[in-house]
């Protein structure tokens, strides 16, 4: 196995960076600030990024097989055009609760765009803190961020064992996906609300876009919405 290496390739100080989604056909990472209400799109060849804002906080993002994207956007199921930047509803959950809003969200292998407003996952040890985002590898392990533990794990998803830890420089680390070439490499996104100044200065990079390699697994591309 290679060597890991771990380097903030985008620098973009999100308040809560999250859904990070692999798009192979413009060799470009999607992923969301929730506060923020915006989707961004960063290409890993030009370096450009590309970003939509919305009308309310976005939770997750995904492909969609038609083209184009689909998103959370509050307790919103919504289709994203990011030529014009438009959306479109495609159903509304939890009306009566105007506070409510998705935490995540993602596309299952049959093409079916789940979204939950809390979740539950193995049990980690006290250190790892809050299991958030996660993904799997071609082996059919988990990978799980944890939030405040400032790392990413990989699990056995059939007795739960941890089998690799891999340590970032900032903590409070939200999610992570696969992509590159291959899908050798992995993405993770992190967040900065809720730090204080003394944080901040421990970890500037807090909020960015980071990329570890060296892991010695690949990923899978991601489903696309069906819908």
């Amino acid at each position: 196995m290679s060597s890991i290496k771990i380097e903030c390739v985008l620098p973009k100080n999100c308040r809560c960076g999250e859904s990070p989604v692999w798009e192979e056909t413009f060799n470009s990472l999607l992923f969301v600030d929730i506060p923020a209400k915006t989707v961004f799109r960063w290409n890993s060849l030009t370096k450009q990024v590309q970003q939509v804002t919305l009308d309310a906080p976005v939770s997750s993002v995904a492909l969609r097989q038609s083209g184009g994207y689909v998103a959370t956007v509050g307790t919103k199921f919504c289709a994203l055009n990011w030529e014009d930047q438009s959306t479109v509803v495609l159903a509304t959950v939890d009306k009566d609760k105007k506070n409510n809003r998705f935490n995540d969200g993602k596309v299952d292998p049959a093409g079916r765009y789940f979204a939950v407003n809390r979740r539950s996952v193995y049990k980690l040890e006290k250190e790892e803190q809050i299991p958030d985002g996660m993904c799997i590898d071609a082996e059919g392990k988990l990978w799980v961020a944890c939030y405040n533990g400032g790392r990413v794990i990989r699990l056995d998803p059939e007795t739960g064992k941890r089998l690799q830890t891999v340590k970032l420089p900032v903590d409070k680390t939200t999610s992570c996906c696969f992509g590159g070439k291959d899908y050798s490499e992995m993405y993770v996104t992190c967040a900065r609300d809720g730090m204080d100044p003394e944080a901040l200065l421990r970890q500037p990079e807090a909020g960015g876009i980071f990329k570890i390699t060296g892991l010695g697994v690949k990923g899978i591309c991601p489903y696309p919405y069906a819908g």
